[in-house]
Formats: structure tokens, C-alpha cells, sequence
């Protein structure tokens, strides 16, 4: 039932080493598009002090979730909810902070819309919303690689895509959140650290 996804094993300790230093000291962190579960669970290990709500809105991904947090005997992880992103109204009211990995370019752009206008709508003044993945900046590519997953994601199903970061940043900027403070990831991705105003 746990399902375990090579790219998570290999980013999760670098986002962690990210979302450290920046999420709140204590509440509610709630993730969207948890997946396997695997990134929810190493961060709960790591950060015991803070409670995590995974979600998916894939009923075998929220049984992976659940799998993982049984068999690490995790106290800190609630039971992954299924969220769709794009609703008025969420399960959840209430988080200090938002994480988001790997979503946003595996979706339609009215899944990014939902997010950041969801986010606006839980997240307290001063809350984070942290976003990971591939950006294009300035209309570009940031490598290759990113050109080439693109066209992938481009094939696959025309509604998806790697997103430029200015229209991220620009729609967040209309739900009231400031600039993003951008960090650079291992394998062409970004960390976008956006702040509820």
C-alpha cells in the first residue's frame, strides 16, 4: 500500500533544509498534493513540535499517506484528507503554513488559481505558503532539462506545464500575498516562500 517515489527520497531533506528555518514554531501545517506521503512524513519526523495535515485527492495516495505515518508511528500527522484544490471551501480553515511540492505544472492552471486563493483564505497575516518545482523565469527555461520535462507534461495532456514564476508570483501578489523570496533547489527546481500580507 505505501508507495515510495525515487524524486521524494531525493528531495525531501533539501526542502526540509528550506522549510526549517521559515515555517511557524508551533500549529498547523497543512500539505497539498501530498502524494506517497513521503516528504509529510520526513518533515513530521524532523519537526515534532508542529502538526501535519497531508492531503490528496487520490484515494490510493491517501492510503500510502496513511501507511507511512502507521508504520513510522508518527504522533504529529493526521489523517490525509481528500482536497480539491479548486472548491470554495476546504476541510481545512485554519493553517499556519501551506506546503505545495510538484503540483502546480501536473495540473490546469485553475489548480494553481485554487491553491493560492485557498491559501489567502486559511492562512493567517504573517503564514507561509511554500511552493516547490520546476519555474520557468523570464519566459525561459531555466535548463534543458526543465525545456524537455515540459514538452513531456505538454503531451501528456495540454492543460499542464511548467508555470512561469512571474505568473505565479503575480497571482499570488492578487491574493494578497508579498514577493516570493526564491531559493534554488537541486535538479533545476525552486523553493517559493510566499508571505500572507
Amino acid at each position: 500500500m505505501r508507495r515510495e517515489a525515487p524524486a521524494a527520497q531525493r528531495n525531501r531533506q533539501p526542502i526540509l533544509d528550506v522549510l526549517k528555518p521559515r515555517l511557524p514554531p508551533y500549529g498547523l501545517v497543512l500539505e497539498i498534493a501530498s502524494g506517497s506521503g513521503e516528504h509529510v512524513v520526513h518533515f513530521a519526523a524532523s519537526l515534532p513540535i508542529l502538526d501535519f495535515q497531508p492531503s490528496d485527492p487520490d484515494a490510493e495516495a491517501r492510503a500510502s499517506i496513511d501507511d507511512w505515518v502507521r508504520t513510522l508511528g508518527l504522533g504529529n500527522v493526521r489523517p490525509a484528507l481528500e482536497i480539491d484544490v479548486t472548491a470554495k471551501r476546504w476541510p481545512v480553515d485554519r493553517a499556519a503554513a501551506i506546503l505545495c511540492a510538484n503540483m502546480i505544472h501536473i495540473a490546469p492552471w485553475g489548480a494553481a488559481i485554487g491553491l493560492i486563493s485557498g491559501a489567502a483564505r486559511i492562512l493567517p497575516t504573517g503564514g507561509t505558503l511554500f511552493l516547490y518545482g520546476p519555474y520557468r523565469r523570464g519566459g525561459r527555461h531555466t535548463a534543458p532539462s526543465n525545456e524537455a520535462f515540459d514538452q513531456d507534461l505538454r503531451r501528456r495532456n495540454p492543460a499542464w506545464g511548467v508555470r512561469d514564476l512571474e505568473a505565479v508570483a503575480g497571482l499570488a501578489a492578487e491574493q494578497g500575498f508579498g514577493p516570493p523570496e526564491i531559493v534554488e533547489m537541486p535538479a533545476n527546481n525552486l523553493s517559493l516562500i510566499l508571505k500572507r500580507l
